[in-house]
């Protein structure tokens, strides 16, 4: 019989996982996982200068605690990196207008896949001729508000795309730029909800069944449109550059052929990306240096085997630059030992935040790691459950973690790599109101996204009918 909360009551449930290794110092920050600017100092953990402390006292929490000179450099490291690229940061990751500015200043492009994200972009004063439109349903609205700002490159998803985008284009009076998204066939070895080249799936052209050479050809014969090149993306949180080789073997052998037997010359290649970060300590992502070299490798050889010219590359880090940027500060609301069968215990420690401010652990069983971040402790470390103060069983923040045994309530807890996908799949389940994001940076705090009020919560709440 399967008890109804799941695998949090499975057998062995209370193991550790494999790569979990008790600490010799539970006070300790392991520095791959959190940003550069990062450290502890008799136990409180300073980020950008600030003491999370202070940054608690001032601005409550939980809170999305954003390191400005860690973000600004992640961004310059793919802009070097790919020098010769140009590189997209991921809107969908973490977007507000405060880092919009900063993706402009540091030379970077912009990915958006809604209307919202593009009017942030729009709000931040963003050159529209280095934004990305994707999405696989884009409405006729969005479109026709992208093409009329002069948006870079609309990612054409589907064969109604096609049409919709050229149509408003010619209404408008405009040549608009344009890629088609092709799905190369590549198993990521990622979730499957984030593994996006297979076929089986919502996104793309498929090159296998021919659709994506359809695609290109509907493109070229549509008035207003003008074809930039091909775009694939495999996934996200990709460690192995094995499937962007095979991928890219894909995608180019399309690209030469459409050179040959339609006569054009595409200018451009998008590659994707969606480079992984350090969760945990399983976790070994690449450096983008070394990612630069091997991708460029694979184009190089890649173009050399098909005798075509390399066309200008596109990548697009993902959550690569903003995830380790960020972390969440909760506060300890209570700690419970529950007895469980055989005389064994699990310590659960609640916080002042959970699925609503992070969702990933929930819908992706994504794993994440936590610090005591208000005082050293010198209790023995005890392994623990941080979860959320929703109604669900499934409410966890992080499933496992060495924790000092003395953890109680009022303490600091602090979980990194919360930058992508955190506030930006945030929601207000249980009428909860949404933390800020807070940017750090010199030993100065900021509030870059204000905390939610209860006039915001009620604020599209109409009320009953006179």
């Amino acid at each position: 019989m399967t008890h109804e909360a799941g695998w949090a009551h499975a057998p062995g449930a209370l193991r550790a996982p494999s790569w979990l290794r008790e600490p010799p110092d539970p006070n300790a920050l392991v520095a791959p996982l959190w940003s550069s600017t990062a450290h502890k100092q008799d136990g409180v953990l300073t980020v950008g200068g600030v003491p999370l402390t202070e940054l608690a006292a001032e601005h409550g929490s939980p809170a999305y605690v954003l390191d400005e000179a860690d973000f600004r450099a992640r961004a310059r490291a793919f802009r070097d990196a790919f020098a010769d690229y140009d590189v997209f940061y991921a809107g969908k990751a973490f977007l507000c207008t405060a880092v919009a500015q900063w993706v402009a200043e540091e030379g970077l492009c912009l990915d958006v896949c809604s209307g919202g994200e593009l009017t942030v972009a729009k709000r931040a004063g963003f050159d529209m001729a280095r934004v990305g439109f994707h999405g696989n349903n884009k409405s006729v609205e969005e479109i026709e508000r992208a093409v009329a700002l002069g948006v870079g490159r609309i990612i054409l998803d589907s064969f109604h795309e096609v049409e919709r985008v050229a149509e408003t284009a010619e209404r408008l009076g405009r040549t608009q730029r344009v890629m088609v998204r092709v799905t190369a066939g590549v198993e990521a070895h990622t979730h499957e909800y984030i593994a996006t080249a297979h076929e089986d799936q919502k996104f793309g052209f498929s090159i296998t069944n021919g659709a994506a050479y359809d695609a290109v050809r509907r493109v070229l014969e549509a008035p207003g449109l003008e074809l930039l090149g091909l775009h694939s993306h495999i996934g996200s949180q990709i460690f192995d550059s094995s499937g962007f080789e095979v991928a890219a073997r894909r995608v180019l052998a399309l690209h030469a052929r459409i050179s040959e037997e339609l006569a054009v010359t595409l200018p451009e290649m998008d590659l994707g990306g969606g480079f992984g970060i350090a969760y945990t300590t399983q976790d070994d992502p690449s450096d983008p240096a070394q990612l630069a070299i091997e991708m460029s490798k694979i184009v190089e050889h890649e173009c050399r085997a098909l005798g075509i010219d390399e066309p200008r590359l596109s990548v697009e880090p993902g959550r690569a630059i903003v995830g380790p940027a960020m972390c969440t500060l909760y506060e300890v609301g209570t700690v419970k030992e529950v007895a469980l069968d055989g005389g064994a215990s699990r310590t659960y420690v609640s916080v002042d935040g959970g699925m609503s401010d992070n969702i990933r652990t929930a819908l992706y069983d994504a794993d994440y790691s936590c610090t005591l971040v208000n005082r050293r402790s010198d209790a023995t470390p005890v392994l623990s459950r941080v979860v959320g103060r929703h109604c669900e069983a499934g409410d966890i923040v992080v499933k496992d973690e060495f924790l000092p045994g003395d953890v109680r309530p009022g303490d600091l807890i602090a979980v990194p790599g919360t930058g992508a996908y955190c506030r930006s799949m945030a929601s207000n389940y249980n009428h909860s109101l949404r933390p800020p994001v807070v940017a750090v940076r010199d030993g100065r705090s900021r509030v870059v996204v204000r905390r939610e009020t209860m006039d915001d919560l009620l604020a599209t709440d109409v009320g009953m009918a006179p």
